[in-house]
């Protein structure tokens, strides 16, 4: 398989992992945007948020809260943004269901939307 985040899942690539439950799991973004910019990627291959099955919600955002939580404390963060890409047009680059956490401060000065 060449699916990097796939491999990561398997322990085929050492990654360290800011938090874990059954069916997903967290790390820093290698490219981070903004200081502990990080993803929430799903255990099995799914490749966009149409494929995961419902039944895996509950899950995910479990992930979602206790990295949000973790950085929030490590960045000394007011907020948070949640953001995910789904299929090419919208920038998705690694094909498998992931979601960026970017950990926010008032007047960072990034902008999301404008």
């Amino acid at each position: 398989m060449e699916c990097i985040f796939c491999k990561m899942s398997l322990g085929e690539i050492p990654v360290d992992k800011i938090y874990e439950n059954d069916n997903f799991f967290s790390i820093k973004d290698m490219n981070q945007k903004i200081p502990g910019h990080s993803l929430v990627i799903s255990k099995k291959h799914f490749e966009h948020s149409l494929d995961l099955p419902s039944s895996l919600g509950i899950d995910f955002f479990d992930a979602v809260k206790n990295t949000s939580r973790g950085l929030m404390e490590e960045y000394s963060a007011g907020g948070f943004n949640v953001v995910g890409n789904n299929f090419g047009a919208s920038g998705q680059e690694v094909m498998h269901f992931h979601f960026h956490i970017l950990p926010r401060k008032k007047g960072d000065g990034i902008k999301l939307f404008d």
